[in-house]
């Protein structure tokens, strides 16, 4: 078996011809394209404002300056996520604080209300993976202690929350989010190799992120001349280089237009895994929730440690042995030395999240996956677990177990 890539991202004809359309056009740089993007966006996920940005992380990061979010301010998100949503947060000057998950791995509204404070002054919720937070319960807190709300949806292109697309606004006004980040990284269910958006139903926030996204200047590139013909602009706040190019926004387009499709084939593979490891003792499948849609970005098994004689490293080197690439999400926040000064505090302390982490291993999950590569996945994992399945001896007694392979009896 060929090696089976952690991530293959899917791309047609359609993107590459769509970006040699943008070669041959002359406009590189932000542009109709990028404007062409933003549309399609909006109307697919349901939102009144979107804006294309170079990353996640720069959605982000506009979206805490754009609601004046900085030094004094806390703002609360969870401990089991990629280093950028906290940098975002130092980077503006604010304190991050650290709820804890709850089983499903997403952030715990419990916690979050418990480690509120006079000083929070927004929430970060991460949808995991793909499965949707609880939102209801966040922005039940949010409003009632007038709390923002800046969804970092890395992962969630597709994801549904109660029927609705996460980033959309059709929801009642107190049950929506001020701004949802999404992520075009080139391992995400929409690539542009890198790439970002940030929607919010909020006119006034989006006009502050779009003067920032680029430098601060108050026309656009294409739009820079006055009614009598005078070419002009004026910096009206000290900004950033966020915005997305065209040739970026080019594959966009085509991979917008591809999303439900890909959900459809991620949810194939899942299901298939579901199965496959329904009767594997030492694997637990990632949680899903029926009223919502997992657009299913990871796929993250959970090991049951407990019964196995190896860990997670030993368990991930094996698979790789079997030509089958993966990766783990995330190392916790707590554990990176560059945030210690904060992360580390008791008040921080997140030990579901501690716990769930060494147990975490994310299988190849990808729209063109074939059915020989996932069962030779499935298979793969099967015969590690059960080749170091722990063999229990109850204390002044002795005991068998059978084997599932072949059904025999073992003496312990």
């Amino acid at each position: 078996m060929p090696f089976i890539p952690f991530n293959l991202p899917s791309i047609d004809e359609e993107e590459i011809q769509e970006v040699v359309d943008t070669l041959r056009s002359g406009w590189l740089t932000t542009g109709p394209k990028t404007a062409q993007f933003e549309r399609e966006f909006q109307d697919y996920v349901g939102a009144t404002h979107a804006l294309a940005v170079n990353s996640a992380t720069a959605a982000m990061h506009l979206a805490l300056s754009a609601l004046g979010i900085g030094p004094g301010d806390e703002v609360i998100t969870t401990p089991l996520t990629f280093c950028a949503t906290v940098n975002t947060i130092l980077q503006v000057g604010a304190t991050p604080v650290l709820a804890d998950v709850g089983a499903d791995g997403n952030i715990d509204p419990v916690s979050i209300a418990e480690r509120r404070t006079s000083r929070t002054r927004a929430i970060m919720p991460v949808h995991i993976g793909g499965l949707p937070c609880d939102m209801e319960s966040i922005w039940r807190i949010a409003r009632e202690h007038r709390l923002y709300v800046i969804e970092d949806a890395a992962h969630a292109v597709g994801t549904h929350y109660k029927g609705l697309p996460i980033g959309g606004d059709r929801l009642a006004k107190d049950y929506r989010s001020d701004a949802v980040c999404f992520s075009f990284y080139a391992t995400k269910n929409l690539t542009t190799g890198e790439g970002g958006m940030v929607v919010t139903p909020n006119e006034q926030l989006f006009n502050r992120m779009k003067v920032l996204c680029l430098h601060g200047i108050s026309k656009d590139a294409w739009d820079r001349y006055t009614d009598k013909g005078k070419w002009y602009y004026e910096v009206d706040a000290c900004g950033f280089k966020y915005n997305l190019s065209d040739i970026l926004s080019s594959i966009g387009i085509h991979q917008l237009r591809k999303q439900e499709r890909f959900i459809e084939e991620r949810s194939s593979c899942a299901r298939f895994y579901n199965e496959a490891f329904a009767d594997v003792p030492e694997i637990e499948t990632p949680p899903d929730n029926p009223v919502n849609r997992h657009s299913w970005h990871l796929y993250a098994i959970r090991l049951r440690l407990d019964l196995l004689d190896i860990d997670r490293d030993e368990f991930i080197r094996e698979l790789r042995l079997h030509e089958i690439g993966t990766s783990v999400h995330f190392i916790p926040i707590p554990l990176h030395p560059a945030y210690d000064q904060f992360a580390n505090l008791p008040q921080n302390y997140c030990p579901n999240a501690l716990n769930l982490y060494p147990r975490l291993i994310s299988l190849p999950l990808y729209p063109s996956m074939t059915e020989k590569q996932l069962r030779h996945i499935v298979n793969t994992v099967k015969n590690i677990a059960l080749s170091h399945r722990v063999r229990r001896v109850r204390e002044g007694t002795i005991g068998t177990f059978p084997l599932r392979t072949d059904k025999s009896q073992v003496q312990i």
